[in-house]
């Protein structure tokens, strides 16, 4: 849907594994190394965990890509409760017959495939990837399959992928014998922040768009949502794509991942990372990296304004974000209308506050007054009651553009026209 208005030839953020699209941060070139290390050093088992969709599968499928042709590789993508008979599972993953054979049979046939690969040059390589619903048993029964290997080669490698819980069932004490086997190990963790800004960014180059179609805040905004786990990056990027598309937004800003944020988390179904939810926001613009130099002596040469917005209305809050953005005026923050939160956002961040009132001003504290007295830059009050209705009337453009006026008009060395 989006795709020809962003320019991309794909979508960046599917959802299924695609090495084409591997981002190789530290961690995941880390892990990735360590699997070929593995694989040409013939480590016996190599361990590779992680969190759910930190982006395992797609660093195996990345591997299978680029393996060695001299390697025989047996791929078991998926274990569950009712798993049933590994050795089945393994004739399955190399080609082999398995209907009507007993354990013995397949045990015997499995090793006779082995040692002809052997025989050939070929080592023979079992992949088993969500390792972690595998039982102590079942592991027990890939170690006695090790024991085939002798002298000085590997006959067969076995490298596991799975989430944390795979770890705990290593540490078992009566699976101390595997674990001694385990020559390579590694457990992959969420991007931070950066990483994420990167990753994004990657992400839709790949895929034919701008590399900065997500604003610097966007981005940090989506690691604070997603915890840096690619898999929610993904979902939340995707679905903001699709917002921004239905609003034929040129780029993605904060305002508008909150607010697909938000929605997600309405549903229940997406694992929101920050507790405090609002909160995310003001805490993105109080360590934003902001584009614009604080040290600039020229603050006005990008021509844009830069506003912070602040109501006791979270929904009115997101509406003026999204309405000012279409009139050129960057919203480098919403707020709560409170002393702390005002507090937080950095000197020299915004041109113009936009404060948003109603008649009843008793719960306002003496600190907010304070602060709102000795502001440095230009602040615009608003009566909010007026600003709702004006934004429900479907000339709410128009007032878009008459309050994009006011806020211009207050910083002369802006620009002064609107559209």
């Amino acid at each position: 849907m989006y795709q020809s208005f962003y320019g991309f030839r794909e979508k960046p953020f599917s959802l299924l594994p695609d090495s084409g699209f591997l981002y190789l941060s530290g961690k995941h070139r880390m892990a990735l190394t360590l699997l070929e290390y593995g694989l040409m050093n013939q480590a016996g088992f190599t361990v590779i965990s992680g969190g759910i969709g930190t982006g395992k599968t797609t660093l195996i499928r990345k591997l299978l890509n680029d393996i060695d042709p001299s390697l025989k590789v047996g791929l078991i993508s998926n274990t569950h409760q009712t798993f049933g008979d590994l050795l089945q599972w393994i004739a399955l993953a190399y080609g082999l017959p398995h209907q009507g054979k007993d354990k013995v049979q397949l045990y015997q046939e499995f090793m006779d495939f082995i040692i002809h690969e052997y025989a050939q040059g070929r080592r023979t390589v079992l992949i088993v990837d969500e390792a972690q619903n595998m039982p102590a048993e079942m592991l027990e029964e890939l170690r006695m399959l090790s024991n085939v290997n002798a002298d000085k080669d590997q006959v067969l490698q076995v490298i596991l992928v799975g989430q944390r819980e795979l770890r705990e069932t290593l540490k078992r004490p009566d699976l101390v014998q595997f674990a001694q086997r385990i020559g390579v190990d590694y457990h992959l963790e969420p991007l931070d922040a950066e990483e994420t800004s990167d990753y994004i960014r990657h992400r839709c180059k790949t895929a034919g768009g701008k590399a900065k179609l997500f604003s610097d805040q966007a981005c940090r905004l989506i690691h604070q949502h997603s915890g840096g786990v690619p898999r929610l990056i993904n979902l939340l990027c995707d679905t903001a794509l699709v917002y921004g598309y239905a609003e034929q937004r040129d780029r993605v800003d904060a305002a508008l991942v909150e607010e697909v944020a938000k929605e997600k988390q309405k549903g229940g179904l997406f694992p929101i990372q920050n507790l405090k939810g609002s909160e995310s926001f003001n805490e993105v613009s109080k360590f934003e990296n902001f584009e614009t130099s604080l040290n600039d002596s020229d603050p006005f040469k990008r021509h844009q304004l830069r506003i912070a917005i602040t109501a006791d209305s979270e929904l009115l809050r997101i509406y003026l974000s999204r309405l000012l953005t279409r009139f050129g005026i960057e919203v480098v923050a919403t707020l709560p209308l409170t002393a702390r939160d005002l507090r937080a956002l950095p000197a020299g961040s915004i041109d113009v506050l936009l404060v948003e009132l109603d008649d009843n001003m008793d719960h306002l504290d003496e600190a907010l007054y304070e602060i709102l007295e000795e502001w440095q830059q230009p602040v615009l009050f608003n009566d909010n009651l007026a600003t709702e209705a004006s934004l429900s009337q479907p000339d709410r453009l128009d007032y878009g553009r008459k309050l994009s006026r006011k806020l211009y008009s207050l910083v002369p060395q802006a620009p002064q026209s609107v559209a």
